[in-house]
């Protein structure tokens, strides 16, 4: 019997504003769609931290035995630099500053998403749809939407009429605000603005004389805008209502808020059951930001380079300082809590090892029966992955009293044991192991050195002792001793 028959999952529905039972529309089955990044920069370690919390709640779905479909998209088009539908597509500005075609950019930063997210050992989504790879079905709801009396044209751009709307709908359900409040807080427009009123929003721009990225449709040739690739491809793979929508905080309002709009105004329909959002990350007590200084690449976790960090972490320990924290709470980054977190995760990593040599004896000192219960409780509560973590280690502390003979356990009990810390640390919490970190480190600078032992063997060859000593000495001033004899050169680590 699959393990979500007999565990009650409980989600915090953000539209609601309570937990619910998480009853998926069909059952054995959940469709989850997250908005993915605008592949215009690196990814930001908030954005990270989101995904994270996400692949987390995937890891705990798939584990219930549920048959997850889990689409998280790549926006490539349509983001423009200001969310009041003016300025520039995000991608196409960079494009522009660099001298490149958008798609180069396109693929730098999709490239890096995924390197990141492979390091921190992220479970790849069911689909990774692009914006560009959908503009006919954007089209295409658009058409529904003006059919429906939603939307206007004007002069080559569509927008989306949310006073019209709300005569017979609610705009601002998910978010908690009132039309009539925001009307009253919103300054007149002003006589160049093509909108009826300014809560209206983008469906499709017209792409002026200078903009790169545009493609032919019934209003000329232009671009999507950024709130309705969501709703085209969460429809399009999930159908017209799904399970779960996720994404940052910070997408509540206005994009989750004009997704909700487009999809009842297209197909007439309530689109998402359970609304998620992950809250948001912040470092050394502030709000991360690249004007200040206050921020960091989550690159620089790995290697310590950042002014923030006094050295490198590895990825699994960095992932398990985030899940330490419930994905609805503020998180704050500092290198005080890495280092702290750090020791957690070298203990509960150290357990795992020493569970599996462990005596057994005919009776258990701990129900494990009951514990491991408490650990299903735990994500059953809303994900709640600090809870489990705690629970994990009162499963630590179980081995070491084992190990040191202060506790006994049953074979059954143990095969228990193993099976319930494996499966939460490793396939829900998606932890690895740090040595294998250590060691893929240790290849790394093993080649870099033999490298640079090659090179100076050919400035040697050449007769360039200066470039020769040079390399040495710089190598032995970061703790690398060059030996040479007569099989060759080998370095030692002081």
């Amino acid at each position: 019997m699959a393990l979500y028959k007999e565990q009650q999952l409980k989600i915090y529905n953000s539209l609601t504003g309570k937990k619910e039972d998480f009853i998926p529309l069909l059952e054995g089955h959940v469709g989850m769609y997250v908005c993915g990044p605008t592949v215009y920069s690196n990814v930001h370690l908030g954005n990270v931290r989101t995904f994270m919390s996400f692949d987390m709640i995937f890891r705990y779905l798939k584990h219930l035995g549920y048959k997850v479909r889990y689409v998280r998209n790549i926006t490539d088009a349509g983001h423009l630099t200001d969310d009041g539908d003016q300025g520039e597509d995000k991608i196409a500005k960079k494009a522009r500053l660099e001298k490149i075609e958008p798609m180069e950019v396109v693929q730098q930063y999709t490239v890096d998403f995924h390197n990141i997210l492979n390091t921190f050992n992220f479970l790849p989504p069911s689909i990774e749809p692009t914006a560009t790879g959908h503009i006919i079905e954007q089209i295409e709801i658009i058409k529904k939407i003006i059919e429906n009396g939603y939307a206007y044209e004007k002069n080559g751009s569509v927008y989306f009429d949310v006073v019209t709307f709300n005569k017979d709908h609610e705009y601002g359900k998910l978010s908690g605000r009132k039309l009539e409040d925001m009307i009253a807080n919103t300054r007149a427009l002003n006589a160049q603005d093509e909108k009826e009123n300014p809560q209206d929003f983008a469906l499709w721009k017209k792409a002026g004389p200078e903009h790169i990225m545009r493609w032919p449709s019934p209003w000329g040739d232009g671009f999507p805008g950024w709130h309705l690739e969501c709703t085209a491809m969460s429809t399009k793979y999930l159908g017209d209502q799904f399970d779960i929508h996720g994404g940052g905080m910070d997408l509540k309002f206005p994009h989750h808020e004009c997704e909700i709009a487009q999809n009842e105004a297209a197909m007439g329909t309530v689109p998402v059951r359970y609304w998620m959002h992950a809250n948001m990350l912040t470092l050394n007590g502030q709000k991360m930001a690249k004007s200040t200084g206050n921020s960091i690449n989550p690159g620089e976790i790995f290697t310590g380079d950042s002014p923030h960090l006094s050295k490198g972490f590895a990825p699994s320990a960095a992932r398990f300082f985030v899940l330490q924290a419930n994905y609805r709470s503020i998180l704050d980054f500092s290198d005080d809590a890495l280092v702290a977190s750090e020791k957690g995760f070298n203990r509960l990593m150290e357990a795992m090892k020493i569970m599996q040599s462990l005596s057994t004896e005919g009776a258990s000192s701990m129900d494990i029966s009951a514990w491991r219960q408490s650990c299903y409780d735990a994500m059953n509560d809303d994900f709640n992955s600090p809870i489990l973590i705690a629970q994990l280690f009162e499963g630590v502390k179980q081995i070491h009293l084992i190990k040191d003979g202060k506790a006994t356990i049953t074979a059954d009990d143990l095969k228990l044991l193993i099976h319930t810390m494996e499966a939460f640390v490793f396939d829900v919490l998606g932890l690895e192991d740090g040595d294998a970190f250590a060691k893929a480190d240790d290849s790394k600078l093993s080649g870099t050195v033999e490298l640079l032992i090659k090179l100076r063997k050919e400035a040697r060859e050449n007769k360039d002792f200066a470039t020769s000593d040079k390399i040495r000495d710089e190598l032995l001033a970061l703790g690398i001793q060059l030996k040479d004899g007569s099989e060759g050169t080998t370095f030692t680590l002081n």
